[in-house]
């Protein structure tokens, strides 16, 4: 029998007209976006279905878009019975990337979706008001081992007593880092004196998983304590310790620790692994994670079921 983890993408997976299919081809899709609708008091249906894209683009935005939409293709997968095809168990475990670990606590039924949602919409808000606090950015660095990068990152933090770090552990090579504007730039220079070839700034304004976003830790606590938690049905692997959450009390330390710690989404699925995950499925629009699952592993079967198309082709 195949053990199977669902996994759920974080921001960068969001594209203009996404969940549209769903809506119009399943009622579950279509009630969940007008729950979402009547919780922010706004069309963010509307937002995800016909843009426009700087505003989907919008962290405010994106983070609400991305946890409604995959979770509508969740309640479809659930309801169609399409998430134990023959051969294969239940879902054994779940986890996210960043915003996803959001959205596989409410998968995993550690908190209802409205409320999920707000505290989502207020990550967003707040995740943006720390840019426009502390301004900083982020870039992609690609077939660099991870100790040079941590290397460059502590020597640039040094030289200018500003903040950078390694944001997200992605997969062997890839990495992302994250920093104060002048910390980002040295570290980019440092690597790329070092043999860097691949390294991509991310046309952002925010450094997620950095110390930059320490001046909206003290709000965001008081958003996850005012959130009514329970424990999940199935393990939630953790960002920050790749193992699963073992209470109520570590969730909320695992979502307000993870703005500032970085995603080891690498060390998650190898931990995965080896508690015998054989097939990984992706829930919601594009295909980031499941390629990363397949560069950590290429013998690993990865797949993303996001629209109407995927869905289908699951049962086949």
């Amino acid at each position: 029998m195949t053990k199977t983890a669902l996994v759920f993408p974080g921001q960068g997976s969001q594209e203009v007209g996404m969940g549209r299919d769903l809506v119009e081809a399943f009622p579950q899709a279509r009630q969940l976006y007008e729950e979402a609708d009547a919780v922010l008091g706004f069309s963010l249906s509307r937002l995800c279905f016909e843009g426009p894209t700087e505003d989907l683009d919008d962290t405010l935005n994106t983070q609400p878009a991305l946890y409604v939409t995959s979770l509508a293709v969740m309640r479809v997968l659930e309801a169609e019975g399409r998430l134990q095809p023959p051969g294969t168990a239940a879902p054994a475990m779940v986890a996210g990337h960043s915003l996803g670990e959001l959205t596989a606590l409410a998968a995993a039924g550690a908190m209802d979706f409205a409320e999920g949602l707000r505290l989502v919409r207020e990550r967003g808000r707040l995740m943006k008001l720390a840019g426009q606090r502390s301004p900083g950015g982020m870039a992609a660095v690609l077939k660099m081992s991870d100790d040079d990068v941590e290397k460059a990152c502590k020597e640039a933090t040094d030289e200018t007593g500003r903040a950078v770090q390694i944001a997200n552990y992605n997969s062997p090579g890839q990495v992302v880092i994250s920093g104060d504007k002048e910390a980002l730039a040295r570290a980019i220079e440092l690597l790329r004196e070092r043999g860097g070839r691949r390294i991509i700034r991310l046309a952002v304004s925010i450094a997620a998983h950095s110390p930059l976003m320490t001046t909206v830790i003290d709000d965001y606590r008081a958003a996850v304590d005012g959130t009514p938690f329970r424990m999940p049905k199935v393990p939630v692997v953790a960002n920050i310790s790749a193992r699963p959450l073992l209470s109520v009390s570590e969730i909320g330390d695992e979502l307000v620790g993870q703005l500032t710690w970085p995603v080891r989404w690498t060390a998650s699925v190898q931990w995965m692994i080896e508690q015998g995950v054989t097939r990984f499925i992706e829930v919601g629009p594009k295909d980031v994670l499941s390629k990363l699952v397949r560069r950590i592993d290429p013998s690993l079967e990865a797949s993303s079921i996001g629209d109407v198309a995927s869905i289908e082709a699951m049962q086949q």
